[in-house]
């Protein structure tokens, strides 16, 4: 890496709890310079402005839920076993998520709505490959006689993510870590006594 590429690589890892945390609204070039120890020409000389600091550090902070996802999976021998390492994945998530501020593409989900296009697309091509990723493995499921033949697997897919992610929201606004794991104890009991073959 060049000194401008480690300097722009900095910039996001510092950047990325902030915008994860406080949104982009609530992070301020203040913020970012205080984070990184750099000048606001150090910041603007590496990023056109604060929009494409903020597209970055989502991609960065996404990737580090996806790869952590796959960490996760990487030892996994079959559909069940899979969905299940995903559900322990997310076990104590608000408490111990990979990036500081929880879920980066449920916060930007949430404030992204309409207010900021750029990170909308963003997040729906994120939350796109998140659900195609689990209707895969409901389809492998299927196929190879783990699950029953006649689920739906992009409906189940679509029912696990928001099942997950509503439990996140619920934990958080709480404080309340088990409120989660409850319910990724309860979609674990519908796949096994309900989906499974």
């Amino acid at each position: 890496m060049t000194k401008g590429e480690r300097t722009r690589q900095l910039i996001i890892e510092k950047a990325a709890p902030l915008f994860n945390k406080n949104g982009y609204a609530g992070t301020s070039l203040s913020d970012i310079m205080k984070a990184t120890g750099l000048a606001k020409g150090g910041v603007y000389g590496n990023f056109k402005n604060k929009d494409e600091i903020a597209a970055l550090t989502f991609e960065y902070a996404y990737s580090k839920i996806r790869t952590a996802i796959l960490m996760k999976l990487c030892n996994c021998t079959g559909a069940l076993e899979k969905l299940v390492c995903i559900l322990q994945f997310y076990r104590n998530y608000i408490t111990h998520p990979p990036i500081e501020g929880g879920c980066p593409l449920l916060n930007t989900s949430v404030e992204a709505d309409d207010s900021f296009p750029f990170l909308k697309t963003r997040a729906r091509a994120a939350q796109n490959e998140m659900l195609s990723s689990l209707t895969q493995i409901f389809q492998e499921g299927k196929k190879n006689g783990e699950l029953k033949k006649d689920i739906q697997p992009q409906h189940e897919a679509e029912n696990m993510y928001a099942m997950i992610e509503g439990a996140i929201v619920m934990a958080k606004i709480n404080d309340n870590p088990a409120i989660l794991n409850r319910i990724l104890d309860r979609i674990r009991e519908h796949i096994e006594s309900n989906l499974a073959a």
